[in-house]
């Protein structure tokens, strides 16, 4: 008997149809991949398996239990991990891990055992808030809540997103550790190394299944979604970005010398200096809770350093905060724009807050519509549009008022492949038009696009170059080796 068994599966969502007519199982014990780009319908596949989405044709069991007519058997048997933060921030770590064994009507002392190497890693942080923790940290608190009624099938829906590199390899080290206790694991994840540590998976596209078998297999069958031509590198480009050294009195946008937050005792950004130059991709990297959010609030004038001195756009960081604000660009890790408004109203009120010219507006509308393939969907509701496409919307807003510099924090979590690589063709176009693009990331293949990068290790920058000179000095073969090499030399706590 398989674990799992999905049997001519249809859901519509309105005029959407979601899936159709899928079908796939997955063995027990076995770790088995559910890919595909955004708006596929894997989401809509782990609501039905858990339970949570009655669907409109077709029959799904898990351990031999029918999803609809032995919904009760079902939940005792799941363990989900939904795409987005599934805990209570205001709540603690302790404190969300006895709520969860509460549900299911057992206790953590019960359920200690089957989440004890994956929870002592955290567990003396059990009185923080959930909200407060380390991207790393929450995944391990999520997945030990996920495991705490000793579910025998995991459901985990891009577990990773928004987590660097050496906590995603931690997690995945975990999942292998539960696949030894016959814990049968549904994975989907955008990280092709990812990817290729299932056994099995399905690649699922507009709501059909396409392919279904080893990973190397559909990722070289599916290449086009999967491993789009490269983007000719920073290092490569013949646009080398403004040097500072050419008397141009804008040449250097952001300058910080020996800046410091500190919270107390905790300096969460410790003496940090760096220059940034017009036109210059500057990737800006670190583990989570590195400090490197910590930092960009400062020069973006969100927060006051507690020492050191920045100037961005000419504009002191201490001083001139409201004038950086209206010369800046700045997209954050959680979607900032308004999803009950059409793509064409958003465009409208942001460039009103920016101070532009209805005739300005119009015209660069029409070009920004043109760029994105979106003169069709100007009047949708951004809500109604798939996540790739979002990202790239709110990329092209943060610069419709062309700021000296674009602040992108974590701009492409959880986004396939094919739609990153269409999101770096837009920045690069605009580092051409002179806007220097600071940019943090956990894809390290993304990384190889800057120009130069500094990589923070415990609120200090502990090293910076552009890719290949990072590469020579580490002796590397690439940026993801680089970084974990330095980030598993933190010391602090997270």
């Amino acid at each position: 008997m398989y674990a799992i068994e999905v049997n001519n599966v249809s859901k519509r969502y309105g005029q959407v149809q979601a899936l159709h007519d899928v079908s796939f199982s997955v063995g027990r014990g076995e770790v088995f991949g559910l890919i595909g780009p955004d708006g596929a319908g894997k989401t809509s596949v782990y609501r039905i398996l858990c339970s949570l989405l009655l669907p409109d044709a077709g029959t799904a069991a898990v351990d031999g239990f029918d999803v609809v007519k032995q919904m009760r058997q079902v939940r005792c048997r799941v363990g989900y991990m939904p795409g987005k933060f599934s805990l209570y921030q205001d709540l603690t770590v302790e404190e969300n891990l006895k709520f969860f064994a509460t549900l299911f009507g057992t206790t953590v002392e019960v359920g200690y055992d089957s989440i004890k190497a994956i929870y002592q890693q955290i567990e003396r942080f059990k009185d923080r808030r959930a909200g407060a923790l380390s991207g790393g940290m929450k995944q391990k608190l999520a997945l030990s809540c996920a495991l705490v009624h000793q579910p025998s099938v995991l459901l985990l829906d891009e577990p990773t997103t928004g987590v660097d590199p050496v906590s995603r390899k931690e997690l995945w080290a975990m999942l292998l550790m539960l696949k030894e206790r016959g814990i049968t694991i549904v994975a989907s994840t955008p990280y092709l190394d990812e990817v290729r540590c299932c056994e099995r998976v399905a690649f699922l596209d507009q709501g059909h299944i396409r392919g279904i078998g080893a990973p190397d297999v559909i990722l070289d069958e599916f290449k086009a979604v999967f491993n789009p031509p490269g983007l000719k590198t920073a290092a490569s480009s013949n646009d080398e970005p403004a040097d500072a050294s050419t008397g141009n009195a804008d040449a250097t946008v952001i300058e910080v010398s020996h800046l410091v937050k500190a919270f107390g005792s905790f300096h969460a950004v410790d003496d940090i200096s760096f220059t940034v130059r017009k036109g210059e991709i500057f990737g800006f990297l670190g583990a989570n809770g590195a400090g490197k959010t910590t930092a960009m609030h400062m020069l973006t004038g969100l927060n006051q350093p507690t020492s050191g001195t920045g100037r961005v756009c000419g504009y002191d960081i201490r001083t001139d905060y409201e004038q950086i604000k209206k010369h800046i660009g700045y997209m954050s890790q959680k979607f900032s724009l308004y999803e009950d408004l059409t793509v064409a109203e958003n465009i409208r009120l942001f460039a009103g807050i920016y101070g532009m010219k209805k005739e300005e507006v119009r015209r660069k509308m029409d070009e920004v519509l043109h760029q994105l393939k979106f003169e069709e969907h100007k009047d949708d509701l951004v809500g109604s549009l798939p996540l790739g496409w979002k990202q790239k919307l709110a990329f092209s807003v943060s610069i419709f008022h062309d700021p000296g510099v674009v602040f992108l924090d974590e701009p492409t979590g959880g986004v396939d492949p094919a739609t990153r690589r269409q999101f770096w063709e837009l920045i690069y176009d605009a580092a051409r038009r002179g806007i220097t693009v600071f940019v943090t990331t956990h894809y390290m293949d993304e990384a190889e696009y800057c120009d130069r990068i500094s990589i923070m290790v415990d609120g200090k920058i502990k090293a910076m170059g552009t890719p290949e000179e990072l590469k020579r000095e580490y002796h590397q073969p690439d940026m993801d080796h680089v970084f974990t090499y330095l980030a598993r030399q933190a010391k602090r706590g997270e």
